[in-house]
């Protein structure tokens, strides 16, 4: 491959902040900006970064750093609000001045924006990562977004870009294994439920032989359990 993924360590450092702003982001995402001294240096090198969400002594949650603004000492995190759980039902009341702590991102993998062709996938928890992709990408690539969403899409890029908007994880599979996908010059990047993840690679890099080191393949999250994370 001419063209290669970087991948650099941050040093791991909890931050203590406070919520600056709050804002609905169409019918399942608020949009959270936090403040504080502690992201003087806060680094996110990667649309694929996550930071470690605290909420008191039990509740950490793995979240994309949407935008980070090294000026304002902010930091905006997209909070899905689907479900139940501790840091969903947060944001559903999250207000001006109330304080948290965000820790990481550990590391990152840094995707040269320059492939001729993206693959972006996953279900509505990975809609931060592919936003904020589509803002990086430029012009003279070609992306292919894929989401299983009833959820509105509006995504802005530079990149010649086609959205397909599927029903399920089923239709999502069906849609990557029934695309012709370029083995050279190509990134593959999915974010969703861990069996569905596992049938994307499969897919990818089993039936279409997609090599593993110009992709990633993260499950976010896992029916049934309260806290996973796993790249595949």
């Amino acid at each position: 491959m001419s063209k290669q993924i970087q991948r650099v360590r941050h040093e791991l450092k909890r931050r203590d902040v406070e919520v600056a702003r709050v804002a609905p982001l169409g019918a399942h995402f608020v949009s959270v900006t936090f403040r504080g001294d502690d992201l003087a240096d806060f680094v996110s090198a990667s649309f694929d970064d996550h930071v470690k969400f605290v909420l008191g002594e039990d509740v950490r949650r793995d979240y994309t750093p949407r935008h980070y603004d090294r000026d304002a000492r902010e930091l905006t995190i997209e909070f899905a609000l689907h479900g139940d759980g501790a840091c969903a039902n947060w944001a559903r009341q999250a207000a001006v001045g109330q304080q948290v702590a965000i820790a990481g991102p550990r590391g990152s993998m840094i995707v040269p924006a320059d492939f001729g062709f993206h693959l972006l996938a996953g279900d509505e928890t990975a809609l931060p990562a592919i936003r904020r992709r589509m803002e990086e990408l430029p012009a003279g690539v070609r992306a292919i977004v894929i989401v299983a969403t009833d959820e509105a899409l509006d995504l802005h890029s530079a990149a010649q870009l086609d959205v397909w908007q599927v029903a399920d994880g089923n239709a999502l599979v069906d849609a990557i294994r029934a695309m012709p996908l370029p083995l050279e010059d190509a990134f593959v990047w999915f974010g969703g439920e861990a069996s569905v993840a596992a049938r994307v690679r499969d897919v990818v890099h089993g039936e279409k032989g997609f090599p593993r080191d110009a992709s990633r393949i993260s499950a976010y999250w896992k029916q049934g359990a309260s806290n996973h994370h796993e790249d595949l």
